[in-house]
């Protein structure tokens, strides 16, 4: 698992919502608005293959 510069360990298999560039990655990732992850994430959870998924559909 990779590590911050900080040293923690950093999940990548979930989009932190609380975390402006990660929600703005994965909507230009996806080609939708921030508001379409933060709706996908309420809708499925954090997980970020089930918010692929559902941004897909």
């Amino acid at each position: 698992m990779a590590k911050t510069s900080r040293g923690r360990n950093q999940d990548r298999a979930r989009v932190a919502t609380g975390q402006d560039h990660e929600v703005a990655y994965e909507a230009k990732k996806e080609d939708v608005s921030k508001d379409s992850v933060k709706d996908a994430v309420k809708a499925v959870g954090n997980s970020r293959s089930k918010v692929e998924d559902k941004l897909e559909k």
